[in-house]
């Protein structure tokens, strides 16, 4: 489905947004909430489209946590098989003296050497068995290199540190409507400076019996402050230079309206300039409902209250 009804001629067209004007995705997202584009690349071998590097660098904590234990427990298991392969008189020190238990003592042993802990029970004995071994502590000392690596760069990666309300809103403003959104610095003392933000539109539109793609620049009531120690709420008034003028909650739905937002800035800590992406479907657009302020004055300063930020009400 598409919007056919007329678009306000004085709404400036944005072409460079970097998508397609052709194919229909409605229902669906070009940019996802977390920033990240609502791609996926074909034509070419998975190995040369897939970066471990940047993958363990940006997927969640846990996830990472999973993966460096799921790692560690694999490799440490295909040691203790070889092993087990050459055979438990390749060493010495065992205290236990059976299958299981000689499974037991080649993994332990194998951790120990992957980790190059050598508590010294166990012991190579073989000339197959230490080759083996000098192996292991070889590709434990690269594995806990790059583990290093990995960790830095997760810690030190310049990062803005926002988080935006779940939805945009309209609602009324200035004797008029307008579309709003907020967001917010989560990180004590990570506030940055020549903050910007840009929102652009995306809109299905019906023109001469086809239904393409056209992507609007919003005009903000202001894009750019110096510094952002508390909230930001986004306001586009919906006048008479908006493309949205006159839209009805069914002409977004019909429209598969969606939001590009993008904000940047100066992040002291990182001294780096840093961005972050998100965007809002017509799905996470909610009329008439107006953000409540999610801060407050105390003796000791002004508090701002993160758990408020997609606090509404009714209007």
């Amino acid at each position: 489905m598409s919007v056919s009804k007329r678009i306000n001629p004085y709404s400036k067209i944005n072409e460079d947004t970097g998508f397609s004007n052709t194919g229909i995705i409605n229902g669906g997202r070009f940019i996802n909430r977390n920033g990240t584009f609502n791609l996926l690349k074909k034509g070419r071998p998975f190995w040369d489209r897939f970066s471990v590097f940047y993958t363990m660098l940006t997927i969640p904590v846990w996830q990472f946590i999973t993966v460096i234990f799921i790692f560690y427990v694999v490799i440490n298991l295909m040691y203790t098989g070889v092993y087990f392969w050459i055979g438990a008189q390749q060493f010495t020190g065992f205290v236990l003296h059976s299958g299981w238990g000689d499974f037991k003592e080649l993994f332990f042993f194998s951790t120990q050497t992957f980790t190059t802990v050598g508590y010294g029970r166990v012991n190579p004995v073989g000339g197959i068995a230490n080759v083996v071994a000098s192996i292991e502590a070889l590709s434990g000392f690269l594995s806990f290199a790059i583990m290093t690596g990995l960790i830095y760069g997760r810690f030190a990666r310049p990062r803005a540190h926002l988080i935006f309300s779940d939805f945009a809103t309209i609602t009324s403003y200035r004797e008029k409507t307008g579309l709003m959104f907020r967001f917010a610095c989560y990180k004590e003392h990570h506030a940055l400076s020549d903050v910007t933000v840009q929102v652009n539109l995306a809109m299905l539109i019906q023109e001469d019996g086809q239904a393409n793609y056209k992507y609007y620049d919003l005009t903000l009531e202001r894009s750019k402050i110096e510094n952002l120690p508390m909230n930001w709420t986004v306001v586009h008034p919906i006048d008479d230079q908006s493309p949205l003028v006159g839209f009805t909650e069914e002409d977004f739905r019909s429209a598969d309206v969606e939001l590009y937002v993008t904000v940047r800035g100066f992040n002291d800590v990182y001294s780096s300039t840093v961005q972050q992406r998100t965007s809002y479907t017509y799905q996470e657009i909610r009329m008439n409902r107006r953000f409540i302020p999610m801060y407050k004055e105390t003796e000791n300063g002004t508090v701002l209250e993160l758990s408020k930020l997609n606090k509404s009400t009714a209007v």
